[in-house]
């Protein structure tokens, strides 16, 4: 990879793990969200709709963990 498309991939990089910190802190704020309820409020549509969201977000967490693994060995 040419100097200027190496640039270019950790500028990708830096946007991706910016983005990656904000969605892990949005997970942790909607999980602690879900996990002060009364358990039966947990246990109601709104409850579920909040776990729910958590676990969607805690997935793309993940998975931006994972580009960014594939993406940085290209960086060195």
């Amino acid at each position: 990879m040419n100097k200027q498309r190496r640039k270019q991939l950790t500028q990708i990089l830096d946007a991706l793990t910016e983005t990656r910190e904000t969605l892990d802190e949005l997970h942790t704020e909607e999980q602690d969200a879900y996990d002060n309820m009364p358990e039966g409020l947990q246990e109601s549509e709104r409850g579920q709709a909040i776990s729910e969201t958590a676990g969607d977000l805690e997935n793309a967490v993940n998975e931006l963990d994972s580009i960014i693994d594939t993406l940085t060995d290209h960086t060195d």
